[in-house]
């Protein structure tokens, strides 16, 4: 017979920053607690807990606090990562091997949440700061109760600072695969029930900071080898009359009206070329005699049939961009990520456009100073492992990205990499003056190029194809809602700490705002070197909420 022992419960607080693995006792760090937010941002941080009990235990969550409204608690899941790395790793990894790892986000049911005997898991607590909280310090307890008594509790303090956290100035976008959502849920694209879905993720895309949206023209022409296909996704209808090109802009409205709806502020036109090279047209289906066809893609040269489409076309496009008021805000790709074997083809689909598209910004990632240099791309999108050379070429007003390939020494988000390789990012755009930056992947679910549909709850690497948390940031909710994750959160907390600097620079000035960043360093932070450690991320974040404060008050 089993020796009957006494049941034990921990629970620890721990900061935002900490990934908590089943298998690992996370360490508690009072350093890394101590928590202070400003008016119209939300605040987060972690309960981790387990228990010794022999089986596991559905237990109620309670939140004994004066702003327990603005409180939300969510469990912190594990999801399956196959591809953890690329296989070159740098010393600021916390894994590099295939398991489980934390990132998924979920709302708790009913309440309650699961005990795992012997196994550490955590509770996400987002606290929504408006100025409907006075400022002041306030005490937030998270119990679990189990018939009516708590057997454990965390408590810990946030201190609300009185002053509204500034707009957010730069431009954000994450590629929305609008195609991906009806794969997912088995929907038509643009039913009544996509759109629905569409507007719920538009939701959660703009209170996350994006505020820039890619507008699918035709089917986006990327993550797809050469004669692959992927669902048709196109918002422009396209007809062909004795030979003539006609064009109807009615989803492309609705499109529109509902980024307006949602909060977007800037516009992205879908690629007008192939990614790789800008050899081939993307793929546009037509009526043509009552039939639809389709009538560019693969099978057709960027230069040719589909330059006279696109001289019928552009022109039309862009009365439509300034009758709906958003030409001013409006940015054009012409091909992703070209690299110097392109540049032939590149040029001749650049040149092809001729002046139609003279006073938009055209705007494209690509690898290399050398290519930008030969003056094809009017704002360049290097990655950030290799923005510094332009950078030192005097180029202002910059924008970056990173991607599977921004995977040594730079920021990213990958799920084997510490939350604060994640929120580095922010501190970094503000140093350098970044005006936006880009991802590919807010919500890609199929495999690398899109040779099938991914379920992203069971495949997190585009089936082997890239390092685990590249492509996608949320998880498609069983009832057409995102679920967000660890990453996303983070990252959103990266953008939060770029708003703070700049009022704090408002405030003072830049020297003075980057004496508070590189005065404990011993070199100065750069994309590539810059510090790792948790704590100097908090630490940072309130010695600027508490400066704010102080020179709010003072005025």
């Amino acid at each position: 017979m089993r020796e009957k022992r006494e049941v034990k419960y921990q629970m620890k607080v721990l900061s935002s920053l900490v990934k908590v693995f089943p298998d690992e006792e996370p360490v508690y760090r009072p350093e890394c607690v101590k928590l202070s937010g400003l008016w119209d941002e939300t605040v987060s941080y972690q309960v981790a807990y387990t228990g010794n009990h022999f089986l596991r235990e559905r237990v109620d969550v309670k939140v004994i606090s004066p702003i327990a409204e603005y409180v939300r608690v969510r469990t912190v899941e594990q999801v399956p990562v196959g591809r953890a790395t690329n296989g070159i790793v740098d010393d600021n990894y916390l894994k590099t091997t295939s398991g489980l790892y934390p990132d998924l986000l979920k709302d708790i049911k009913d309440g309650k949440v699961i005990i795992r005997s012997h196994q550490w898991s955590s509770l996400w607590i987002d606290v929504k700061l408006t100025d409907e909280v006075p400022a002041g310090d306030y005490e937030i307890e998270i119990q679990l109760v189990k018939d009516d008594d708590v057997i454990c509790s965390a408590k810990r303090k946030i201190t609300v600072i009185g002053v509204h956290l500034p707009k957010q100035k730069i431009m954000h976008t994450e590629w929305f695969h609008a195609d991906c959502l009806a794969d997912y849920y088995h929907v038509d694209v643009f039913s009544e029930k996509h759109w629905e879905i569409l507007e719920n993720y538009f939701h959660e895309y703009v209170d996350r900071g994006c505020n820039m949206m890619m507008v699918p023209l035709f089917t986006y022409p990327l993550d797809m080898e050469v004669g692959n296909d992927r669902t048709t996704t196109q918002l422009i209808e396209v007809e062909v009359k004795n030979g003539e090109y006609h064009f109807g802009f009615d989803k492309m409205k609705r499109w529109v009206d509902l980024c307006k709806k949602c909060g977007i502020e800037y516009y992205e036109m879908s690629h007008l070329f192939s990614q790789w090279g800008a050899k081939y047209a993307p793929k546009v289906m037509a009526l043509v005699d009552g039939k639809e066809e389709r009538i560019f893609g693969w099978h057709t040269p960027a230069v040719g049939e589909y330059t006279r489409f696109l001289q019928a076309f552009l022109p039309r496009l862009v009365e439509k961009l300034k009758e709906w008021g958003i030409a001013e805000v409006t940015y054009f790709h012409i091909s992703d990520e070209p690299r110097e074997e392109h540049l032939e083809t590149f040029k001749a689909a650049k040149e092809s456009l001729g002046n139609m598209l003279d006073g938009f910004h055209t705007f494209d990632a690509l690898s290399s100073y050398e290519f930008y240099k030969h003056g094809l791309i009017s704002k360049p999108i290097p990655g950030n492992n290799e923005i510094e050379e332009f950078l030192e070429h005097g180029l202002t007003d910059m924008w970056t990205y990173y991607c599977t390939g921004q995977f040594y020494e730079v920021s990213n988000r990958f799920m084997s990499m510490p939350s604060a390789r994640n929120r580095i990012y922010g501190i970094q755009l503000y140093k350098y003056d970044i005006i936006g930056i880009l991802h590919w992947g807010y919500n890609f679910y199929n495999s690398q190029h899109s040779y099938e549909h991914i379920n992203p709850y069971q495949v997190t690497d585009a089936s082997n194809g890239f390092p685990a948390g590249d492509p996608f940031l949320v998880y498609p909710g069983a009832d057409g809602h995102p679920e967000e994750s660890i990453r996303m959160m983070v990252h959103y907390e990266a953008l939060t700490d770029l708003r703070a600097l700049e009022l704090l620079e408002s405030l003072t000035s830049k020297e003075y705002v980057m004496e508070l960043i590189e005065e404990d360093l011993d070199e100065p932070l750069t994309f590539k070197r810059y510090p790792k450690s948790d704590m100097y991320l908090i630490a940072l974040r309130n010695k600027v909420n508490k400066e704010i404060a102080r020179l709010s008050s003072a005025s």
